[in-house]
């Protein structure tokens, strides 16, 4: 099975051309080799893949048919990803709720109304 498809498969990407333009940008390795996305994955690889700024490692196991649910992701590769990098995801997750100011994101229909309101008067 090719990386991009079983990066895919594995649900490591949501997309399939994600995972491509992942392997494109040399953010994939198998085996510590920069690879294109046809390589084959063989059981036994090593997959290093970089995604929001975090080094995520995974073993292959098994190669599935086609994609699977998320419980049986388990049977199909052994992440091995160093403790640093998950506390560094946990960190940079972290930051994106403490830097969001509450109540920016789109008004409320109460505030849609009364800007709508604001609005008319100066007509």
């Amino acid at each position: 099975m090719r990386v991009d498809k079983y990066l895919w498969c594995v649900r490591k990407y949501k997309t399939r051309s994600q995972a491509t333009d992942a392997i494109k940008k040399s953010r994939v390795r198998v085996n510590d080799e920069v690879i294109k996305a046809s390589r084959e994955v063989k059981v036994g690889d090593r997959i290093t893949f970089r995604k929001e700024s975090v080094d995520y490692e995974i073993e292959v196991i098994d190669i599935p048919k086609s994609r699977v649910g998320a419980k049986l992701v388990p049977d199909l590769i052994k992440d091995t990803t160093p403790t640093e990098e998950l506390e560094k995801k946990d960190f940079i997750n972290m930051m994106h709720k403490l830097n969001r100011p509450r109540g920016t994101g789109r008004p409320t229909k109460k505030e849609r109304r009364d800007l709508s309101d604001f609005m008319d008067l100066d007509e």
